[in-house]
């Protein structure tokens, strides 16, 4: 069966790729990176952002409900769009593709584009920025954190994360443009 235009376009980024993944891959020599950012990516997995919904409310409470429901419903978006466009893409994972980078914790689906948790802590970050920017700025680092996790550990390309981050900060944005009708639809 021949290759994909998208399959052809992988694997000639994949190669380009492998010497920076090698690096940041490379920092798992040291002690404190591998805790790290094993943590970061599982709460990444949704722990951290089911909690934040859950206390959103608490936290805002004039526009709490409104943002958690925001936040819930953009979620699902999210996810929606990142396992299609993985089904579609069909992109290996950068331990798939070579056996010299380290897969350091198993991941959650097979295919690498794009990083699924970029896209929801860069949407999630880009929403609260726009409606809550000082809950923004405190869980920035977390958000920066689950990014670089994925490169670190051995589960994505920097372009997966890059294109993550630009699908999520998008998704973000037009979410939090339609904030004003969540707030109606909280108080009804």
């Amino acid at each position: 069966m021949p290759a994909s235009k998208a399959s052809r376009f992988f694997d000639r980024v994949d190669r380009q790729e492998l010497m920076i993944c090698q690096t940041i891959n490379g920092y798992l020599r040291f002690r404190f990176v591998l805790p790290y950012f094993k943590i970061a990516s599982r709460l990444g997995d949704g722990w951290f952002w089911y909690a934040l919904i859950l206390l959103m409310p608490l936290l805002h409470p004039e526009a709490g409900l409104a943002l958690a429901l925001l936040m819930t419903s953009t979620g699902l978006i999210c996810t929606l769009t990142y396992k299609l466009l993985k089904r579609n893409l069909v992109r290996e994972r950068p331990f798939i593709s070579f056996p010299v980078i380290n897969c350091a914790t198993p991941p959650l689906d097979r295919y690498s584009f794009p990083s699924g948790h970029t896209l929801h802590a860069v949407c999630f970050n880009t929403l609260l920025a726009l409606t809550l920017p000082e809950l923004a700025w405190a869980i920035l680092p977390f958000t920066l954190s689950v990014a670089i996790s994925r490169v670190v550990l051995g589960l994505h390309y920097p372009s997966d994360v890059l294109a993550g981050g630009i699908i999520g900060g998008t998704m973000g944005a037009l979410a939090a443009s339609g904030l004003p009708a969540f707030k109606l639809l909280a108080l009804a």
